[in-house]
């Protein structure tokens, strides 16, 4: 069996002034020539973590994580109910991967994605693919409609019955997710802390089987909570700023670009079909699927994880 690589801490680390007053956290870790590996978290607005850090031989890989607009170390957070995302979209992430792949001096980089990292490394994927040597993909979404609306409006709702109740109850409208939009954005900061409270509750359930009670560790802490929820609802409401489908019609621009697709078998955020459908229109991805896992990234997606980006350290195509 593969285990994880020991913890590290990065060598190197800053802050990417991006324009419209946003600061990007990133850090650089492993070895400082060794190839370059690009890490999007998911969320969007979960932050990067130092679980990822352990994915990397720290003796190949120059490992490049960041926190997206917003979340994490990134400033303005998205707990200031005073923080404007209107300049927090996937065009402005992909923006910003561009413009820290410059500031690092990196030509081209393994590009590793999970849940809604995997749909932000397929755009930027397919928007740069002269940047990306491989990618390795997890909790694979492609960031259709179909796939937001089984996550956001109901579908998931069939397996998980009690939770996504108490949802519906709470938020009060037809539209869970303009309802709770709304309460994030209440003026009565008891309103926008219940509101968060809720929806990571639902958020702590979906990605488990069977399902946990109670709030993952993650949103114990309620800036974390807030800045999650508000980010998540805001990339909903605008159908994760993509067009529909376009990822996958698009995935011809991925001829060149060798992958690795991972999936739990009983992923109910993010289904296998998802990654299946996406494998079929890039032939060069490999589907790997990992019996009794779910969407969250535990042992069995971790080892699965270390053991592609090992067999992608040795490729030497880079600068």
């Amino acid at each position: 069996m593969t285990d994880l690589y020991p913890e590290v801490e990065p060598y190197d680390h800053g802050m990417l002034s991006a324009g419209d007053g946003n600061l990007i956290y990133w850090e650089c870790c492993g070895a400082p020539s060794g190839k370059p590996a690009l890490v999007l978290h998911g969320g969007p607005g979960s932050g990067c973590s130092p679980w990822f850090r352990r994915l990397f031989d720290p003796s190949a890989y120059r490992v490049v994580l960041f926190d997206q607009r917003n979340s994490g170390r990134s400033r303005p957070h998205a707990a200031d109910p005073t923080t404007d995302l209107s300049t927090n979209t996937t065009q402005h992430l992909l923006g910003d991967i561009e413009s820290l792949r410059r500031r690092l001096g990196v030509e081209r980089w393994l590009v590793l994605g999970g849940s809604w990292g995997s749909a932000l490394g397929l755009a930027y994927a397919e928007t740069h693919p002269e940047h990306v040597s491989e990618m390795i993909l997890f909790g694979v979404t492609s960031g259709r409609r179909s796939e937001v609306d089984w996550l956001f409006r109901g579908g998931i709702a069939r397996f998980f019955p009690e939770q996504w109740a108490r949802l519906v109850v709470a938020g009060r409208e037809v539209d869970v997710v303009e309802a709770y939009a709304a309460l994030l954005d209440d003026p009565d900061p008891e309103v926008r802390r219940r509101a968060a409270f809720e929806w990571c509750l639902w958020e702590s359930a979906t990605p488990h089987w069977p399902p946990h009670e109670g709030l993952d560790r993650r949103f114990q802490d309620p800036d974390y909570a807030m800045a999650f929820a508000r980010i998540v609802t805001h990339y909903v409401r605008h159908d994760l700023f993509l067009e529909d489908d376009v990822l996958i019609r698009n995935a011809g621009a991925l001829t060149k670009v060798p992958g690795v697709l991972i999936n739990g078998r009983f992923d109910f955020q993010s289904p296998i079909a998802n990654a299946w459908e996406l494998q079929r229109a890039w032939p060069r991805a490999e589907l790997v699927i990992v019996d009794e896992a779910g969407h969250a990234a535990g042992e069995g997606i971790g080892r699965e994880i270390v053991r592609a980006t090992d067999r992608f350290r040795g490729e030497t195509d880079y600068p």
